[in-house]
Order: C-alpha cells, then structure tokens, then sequence
C-alpha cells in the first residue's frame, strides 16, 4: 500500500484510539469510588468558595467518618501537630487527646498558648489563619469575619462538631436561690438586678463574676445568647481564669458566675443553679439529687446528659474542630483529629469527661 493511502487510516485509527481512551477514562471517574486524595481540597462549588464578598460558614465537605476505635481511624498523617483554642476543651486535651496519642504514637499533638496569654477560641481560630496552628478547638461557630479573613489569605475554614456542652451558672454554695430564668440571668449581668433579695433569696448584694470579653467561646456565647448583645454592667469584675473565679464564688457571699458545665458541675466549693426559660419552670445542670458540698469529694455532682440532648436546658453549644481548608498536611491533621473524637471510642470518653456526644 502507498504512503498516500497509508496516512488517512493512520489519522482515523489515532483518533479512535483517543476516543477509546478518553472515554474509559470519563466511565472509571463516573463510576469508581476510590478517593485519589486522603484530604479534599476545596471546589468551586463548595460553600466557602463564593465569589461575592459575604461569607458563609462551610458544610463539612471534608471526609468525616465515625468508626470504632482510635486504631479504626484512616489517614492519620505523621509528625508534630500544633493546636490550641477554646478553655472549655480543657478537658477533652487533659483525657481524651492522652488517648488518642497513646495508640497512635506517631500522631503527636502539642497544645500551643497565644503570646498574648489570652486563651480562647477566638484566639485559636486567629492562630489558625496566621499559620501558627495545624488546627483549632473552638467553642462557638465560625464568625463571618474569620472566615474574610481565610478568604483573604487564600483558603476557606471548616467546622466540624465533635460534642455539646452547656453552660453552668456557679454561686455560693450557702445561697438560697432556688433557680433563675434566663432573663433574670441576664438581668444579673447587666446591672438591672443587684440584690438576690430581687429574685426571692436573702438580702445580700450580687456580685457577679466573667472572664474578660476578649476570651471569646463561653463568653461570646454568654454575650450573644443570653445578654442578647448588650455590654455586661460596670459592676461586673473580670477574672482571668475559671478557677481563679469559683475560688471568689465561693469566697463572696453573693457570688454568680458562668462557665463550661464540666467545669462547674463536679466542683465542692460551689452550687450550680437550676436555669429555665420561664419563672419556676428550672432544669438542673447537674443529675438529682443534688450532692451537697459536705458530702464531696466523696461524691460529685454528674453533668445531666439527658437535659442538655434534648434541649430542655436552655443554654447549649457545640464544640467544634476548626480546620484549614488548603489541601496541606495540617488539613488532613485536624480531619484526623475530628474523626478521632467522632469514633465511638473518643464519644465515649467525651461522655465521661462531662460533655454530650453527638453520636
């Protein structure tokens, strides 16, 4: 055969080679399952990833899983992981994070402080976007302007919830109160109620304690829902630390403050107070009957799992592993992590430690 009539079936035999290749190729993707990538980056047409200038907080669009156990967990990446954030994690790094490291010894964790010393989820979540952090804890959502600020530096933040928590209202264990509503509560803190004479107790003025509103977490989520935004009265005094604030509860007669529920419920020197939403209607934090200071530390007051999964008592959160979005190690890391506490291992020790698992 010539060359002449050779080079039109060459063309025609290539170019339905390529068909055929193309084709196969367009079938596997549509029908194979298999995950090329142990983290996924972020598409175009995931929330987050919007051109317009207003951001949304994302959908958990990254792989999350709820196995068994700690060894049951796939892609764990290897190597030295910094985190921090929310105070209210507290327990969770102290119990749970020892845990996990135990069996997975190659996954090392290491909890970093701001330089500001100001411990928070905002603070965290900062940290985070400043590439100080492979992750963060957070106790509160995402907030509109952290995630402008991912945006701008080139990726998107994910929120991933991991457990409940609630917040406890701690006061002096002699005070004779049987409960208060959340508007009462908010009245405390914004001045307009000053005396536990107003809400049916002794006459004894309030002296109502926080820690400072920069902390963000528990003290945003007090500001947003409860005090509905307003600023907290002058009167109220501002104490770095949640031990260093139920220490003076339990010195002042008239003392209030709020944190985590599983930092204030198992405590001796103070008593946690029934809250509800409407006047005599209270739900306890804590399972009844209440153990009274004299009987503790023989036995401690357990956190009321059931009140706060159904929604009865009436300040709850999430708890929440913020990830960085960018296709790098330190995604893949807080994945890691959040499908860790999300096992049934890691949801049964949350419950333990005082929170409510989500699963």
């Amino acid at each position: 055969m010539s060359q002449k009539n050779e080079t039109p079936i060459l063309i025609l035999s290539l170019l339905i080679t390529t068909g055929l290749i193309a084709g196969g190729w367009w079938w596997f993707n549509r029908n194979n399952s298999f995950n090329f990538n142990s983290v996924t980056k972020p598409q175009s047409n995931q929330p987050g990833s919007n051109t317009s200038n207003t951001p949304v907080v994302p959908a958990i669009s990254t792989p999350v899983t709820s196995g068994t156990t700690f060894a049951s967990v796939e892609n764990v990446p290897t190597g030295l992981f910094n985190y921090g954030g929310s105070t209210s994690w507290a327990p969770i790094r102290e119990s749970v994070d020892k845990e996990i490291q135990a069996v997975r010894k190659d996954f090392r964790l290491r909890y970093v402080q701001p330089l500001t010393n100001i411990v928070g989820s905002s603070s965290g979540i900062q940290m985070l976007i400043d590439g100080q952090l492979a992750f963060a804890q957070s106790s509160r959502p995402l907030q509109d302007a952290e995630l402008t600020r991912a945006k701008q530096r080139g990726f998107i933040l994910e929120q991933i919830p991991v457990a409940i928590d609630g917040l406890a209202v701690a006061v002096n264990p002699n005070l004779n109160v049987r409960g208060l509503t959340v508007d009462q509560l908010r009245s405390i803190y914004t001045g307009k109620i000053t005396n536990w004479k107003q809400l049916g107790g002794d006459n004894i003025p309030i002296k109502a304690y926080s820690r400072p509103v920069t902390d963000g977490g528990t003290v945003e989520l007090f500001v947003q829902d409860v005090l509905g935004g307003q600023p907290m009265a002058s009167t109220v005094e501002f104490i770095p630390t949640t031990t260093q604030a139920l220490r003076k509860v339990q010195l002042s007669p008239g003392g209030i403050y709020y944190a985590s529920a599983p930092e204030v419920i198992p405590q001796c020197s103070i008593k946690p107070l029934p809250l509800g939403r409407t006047q005599g209607k209270y739900v306890a934090p804590y399972q009844e009957p209440f153990i009274l200071p004299s009987e503790c530390p023989r036995l401690r007051n357990k956190l009321n799992i059931e009140a706060l999964q159904s929604g009865d008592y009436p300040i709850t959160r999430s708890l929440f592993v913020v990830v960085k979005q960018n296709g790098q190690t330190e995604q893949q890391a807080g994945v890691a992590y959040a499908n860790f506490l999300r096992t049934q291992q890691g949801q049964e020790l949350i419950t333990r430690i005082g929170f409510v698992r989500i699963r």
